[in-house]
């Protein structure tokens, strides 16, 4: 597996989220984008999640099925019109803004680059979805932005 660049003009990777991207703001999602896929690539999957939540790991996004020939999402983007919105664990499919419960959390955005489409009927929550990727993954990144409330 290869790694994949992911970067953001809505935050630095390290640094903070802004209020916008959060439940403190207008709750939309950043915009994300990646690099140079590798050979082979025909689809992407995208996950944010938050291990630093009490429970564990939150899951904040789930995305798959995004064609190889998009190179990333702007600001709050309908991604549901071109690709499926798995479960996140506020329950619903689509984007869903941090809002840690308190101290800073680490909010991971990973992109995987996959050598197929994933089928299901459902929509997948991130397990399900990293076991359909398990043996399809040919790269993989990631950018990384904080958050803690006011």
């Amino acid at each position: 597996m290869v790694g994949l660049k992911v970067f953001s003009s809505s935050f630095n990777d390290g640094e903070m989220i802004p209020d916008k991207f959060t439940c403190d703001g207008e709750n939309v999602s950043p915009a994300i984008s990646w690099g140079e896929l590798p050979p082979g690539v025909k689809s992407l999957a995208l996950i944010c999640d938050d291990p630093d939540a009490p429970s564990g790991d939150f899951v904040h996004c789930v995305v798959y099925n995004i064609p190889a020939n998009i190179n990333g999402f702007k600001e709050n983007a309908e991604i549901s019109d071109i690709a499926d919105l798995g479960m996140t664990d506020y329950g619903r499919g689509g984007y869903g803004g941090p809002c840690p419960p308190s101290g800073v959390h680490h909010y991971h955005f990973k992109v995987y680059a996959l050598n197929e489409m994933i089928e299901t009927e459902k929509a997948l929550d991130k397990y399900d979805l990293l076991d359909r990727m398990e043996g399809h993954i040919l790269a993989k990144g990631e950018i990384v932005g904080l958050y803690k409330r006011r």
